[in-house]
């Protein structure tokens, strides 16, 4: 049996290049087949490659997107053929080297901003196959902009340091112990998919916390969750069905996707094949928890009682009296792990601003919830979310009315 998993594992890996490789040998005097676009435009999908690179939706790829980090803005270059602008003048070898090692044609390097670091374990094959479908894009003058960071990390000279520090090139290396759909998952997740992105701690210089891959991480002001085994917190309690069906419509019994996840499903995940999405969701339920859950002290008595006030006068109608709410519709609250988390970014986020359930193919019906920035103090909600990480179950860390003022201060100045 092993000996027919290890070669299913191979055959697996194979296929996902398989297309590209046949095409792109006789690309030299015919140019790409159809295949081999229709490949690259599903890897450009599946990386969401548009959700970086296009600020005006009516010019997709010309780049111009502002991209925040702790250091500074960046903004994303154009990826549509114009030989000016953008990578038209490329040749492969350029694409290639940009995308697995952060090197641009003129030798300068690029940020981590640009998730090279994951893209370093893509075959040759996919990266070719990507370029082959951007080079059927109409071509738009859009200069690229210069990054905005913070001195000293305008000089793209530092990076060779943090390359040499941070940086580890190098293929995706398939398990031959595991199956083919779990190195597909993994190829996708650690690779073209660079889920650690958003979802790994990072240290101080911006480089991923390898040893608590996956385990949750702030951006943009919203907290992306655990995707390891943890069991409050992360996805132990999710099948791999929870995760398929999460990924491909951006809901689920137990979870809603919100900022910047629903973009990721709506321009990505929600397009991605089948076999693809549930090989994503086999991947991830073999991680074991990367760091423990912290133990939590529950809030007083005083402020659960505020919380529930809160609760009883705003939420019960939609979330109902045991928080079970309305599955698909509204997210169930008992054992949901991203209200759980450390970092509670996403439910302060949500709570002030409102939520917009994503609508996707396989879901089209809208769903949403009102802000209650205006309507509340920072003190009552800090009480209610208290109230609703603590109560059925739960068990999260006390949020403070300063955490709060902070989240609203962050909203305001459109963080």
């Amino acid at each position: 049996m092993r000996t027919i998993l290890t070669g299913l594992a191979l055959v697996g890996l194979a296929l996902c290049s398989a297309v590209a490789s046949t095409v792109t040998s006789a690309a030299g005097a015919a140019g790409p087949s159809p295949e081999l676009i229709a490949y690259g435009k599903a890897l450009a999908e599946a990386g969401d490659c548009a959700g970086c690179h296009t600020a005006d939706p009516a010019k997709p790829f010309a780049g111009g997107k502002r991209i925040d980090t702790p250091f500074g803005a960046i903004y994303a270059p154009n990826l549509t053929p114009d030989r000016d602008t953008g990578i038209g003048g490329w040749t492969d070898a350029d694409f290639t080297r940009a995308l697995r090692t952060g090197i641009a044609p003129d030798g300068s390097n690029y940020y981590p901003a640009f998730p090279y670091p994951y893209f370093t374990r893509m075959t040759k094959d996919d990266t070719l196959a990507i370029r082959a479908y951007l080079a059927t894009l109409a071509p738009v003058t859009s200069r690229n902009k210069p990054p905005e960071l913070r001195w000293p990390f305008g000089y793209r000279g530092l990076m060779r340091l943090w390359n040499t520090m941070y940086f580890k090139p190098g293929l995706f290396e398939p398990d031959q112990t595991k199956s083919a759909a779990w190195n597909r998952g993994g190829y996708l997740v650690t690779g073209l998919g660079h889920c650690g992105a958003c979802h790994t701690p990072k240290n101080y210089f911006g480089a991923d916390r390898d040893a608590q891959a996956l385990s949750g991480n702030e951006i943009g002001g919203w907290f992306a969750p655990r995707l390891d085994g943890a069991a409050r917190t992360g996805l132990k309690s999710w099948s791999e069905t929870d995760i398929t069906e999460y990924l491909q419509s951006g809901r689920n019994a137990k979870s809603h996707a919100g900022g910047p996840m629903a973009e990721v499903v709506v321009n990505s995940t929600s397009k991605m094949s089948d076999a693809d999405v549930r090989a994503i969701a086999t991947y991830l339920k073999s991680l074991p928890p990367a760091r423990r859950e912290t133990i939590v002290t529950p809030p007083d008595a005083a402020e659960m009682k505020a919380g529930q006030a809160v609760y009883a006068k705003l939420c019960i109608a939609c979330h109902e009296a045991d928080g079970t709410g309305a599955p698909r519709i509204y997210p169930p609250l008992p054992g949901n792990a991203l209200l759980q988390s450390i970092n509670p970014s996403s439910t302060l986020r949500i709570i002030l601003d409102g939520a917009h359930t994503v609508t996707t193919p396989r879901a089209p019906n809208t769903g949403e919830m009102p802000a209650y920035a205006k309507q509340l103090s920072d003190a009552e909600i800090a009480a209610v979310t208290n109230y609703i990480r603590n109560s059925w179950g739960n068990a999260g860390p006390l949020v403070t009315p300063a955490q709060v003022a902070k989240a609203r201060k962050r909203e305001a100045n459109g963080e």
